[in-house]
């Protein structure tokens, strides 16, 4: 394959969480594009249509619930992975309002559930967990924020996954003890927090890009609240460009990288709703937007920005499209699937590495 780095994944056993989901399917077909052995353990697909039923994925896929971990436990010993993500979770900050508790078990127990199955298998070697960019307390300052600042989380969705970055660090220093690396365990973890991410395939509610989709598609107006709330905005591809990079150096046994990293665009590239929705709007005309806040205002951040520097100078990542890319090559993914069934992943995967090839 044409990127050097990601070579080491050809012929490796992966096993993915979530893998059913918006963000574990498109990281599911990058792994096969790199010519991985893949299986998956994943709820159904919760929304209809779904990312991962277009696609032909040459992967195993078990059906079941993070929480149960013998079943969990079973399925990683089964497929015998070297490299874990966790993906699955459960990913709305609105819907942690409505279901605080399976927001908690999910999050913070399915995550446990898959550490204690990753670390009763002898084949692993890596596990990269997947939190999230509102993993720290955000002062709504203009302050990008590095991996070393204060954790926190307003809503039950990010204290959720901020309590993931804490139990990930426990087993950092306890069962999985990086001085204890190659003597009583043979397991490197790491975290990785990325912005807020978009691409095709996602009909989750309450976001962004998919509710601007989904009405345009059915030539409504769609209603969009808080359009000065300001996002990372990022590309599914470069967030799983971020994560197949560190834990390949996880599989190399380089333990410096087992600690938590950002995945974002630049700080001075971070834009609010209302100027994504216009570059969304420059891209198809049938997008017609208002905005109004809901009767049921719940508290979300107006203002996130991370500092991606730690990732780019440590691990040698960085954005290979900016916002306004992102942007555009997802509203051309959902114009064509409306327009004619056409599932453009794989087209978008390779423009994706030409791209990253000719930096």
């Amino acid at each position: 394959m044409e990127v050097s780095p990601l070579n080491i994944y050809r012929n490796r056993k992966v096993f993915i969480t979530g893998n059913t989901g918006f963000k574990g399917s498109w990281l599911s077909l990058v792994l096969q594009h790199l010519g991985a052995e893949i299986s998956g353990y994943s709820l159904s697909p919760q929304t209809d249509p779904n990312h991962f039923s277009f696609l032909d994925m040459e992967a195993i896929t078990h059906i079941g619930d993070i929480l149960d971990g013998e079943i969990l436990k079973k399925a990683v010993a089964k497929a015998q992975p070297e490299i874990i993500f966790h993906l699955a979770a459960q990913p709305l900050v609105r819907a942690s309002y409505k279901d605080p508790v399976n927001t908690y078990q999910t999050n913070v127990i399915g995550t446990l559930q898959l550490l204690e199955a990753a670390r009763n298998c002898k084949s692993v070697r890596a596990v990269v967990l997947i939190t999230t960019d509102k993993v720290y307390e955000n002062k709504e300052s203009t302050k990008a924020y590095t991996e070393t600042d204060r954790l926190g989380g307003y809503d039950m969705y990010s204290s959720s996954k901020a309590c993931c970055e804490i139990l990930i660090s426990s087993y950092r220093n306890s069962f999985l003890n990086i001085d204890e690396y190659k003597r009583s365990h043979n397991i490197l973890i790491a975290s990785a927090r990325a912005g807020n991410v978009i691409g095709g395939g996602d009909w989750s509610a309450d976001r962004l890009i998919p509710d601007i989709v989904k009405a345009a598609a059915q030539n409504q107006k769609v209603q969009i609240r808080n359009p000065q709330a300001v996002r990372p905005w990022q590309h599914v591809l470069d967030s799983a460009y971020g994560y197949l990079l560190l834990g390949g150096k996880l599989l190399n046994e380089e333990k410096d990288f087992a600690e938590a990293f950002n995945f974002s665009p630049f700080p001075g590239d971070a834009k609010n709703v209302e100027e994504i929705a216009g570059i969304a709007k420059k891209c198809w005309s049938n997008i017609d937007i208002k905005f109004e806040k809901p009767e049921d205002d719940l508290h979300e951040a107006g203002l996130l920005v991370l500092d991606n520097s730690k990732a780019m100078n440590k691990l040698g990542w960085h954005p290979v499209w900016d916002t306004g890319e992102a942007v555009e090559e997802t509203i051309s993914w959902y114009k064509e699937f409306y327009s004619s069934g056409k599932i453009m992943s794989k087209e978008q995967i390779t423009a994706y590495f030409q791209k990253l090839t000719a930096h």
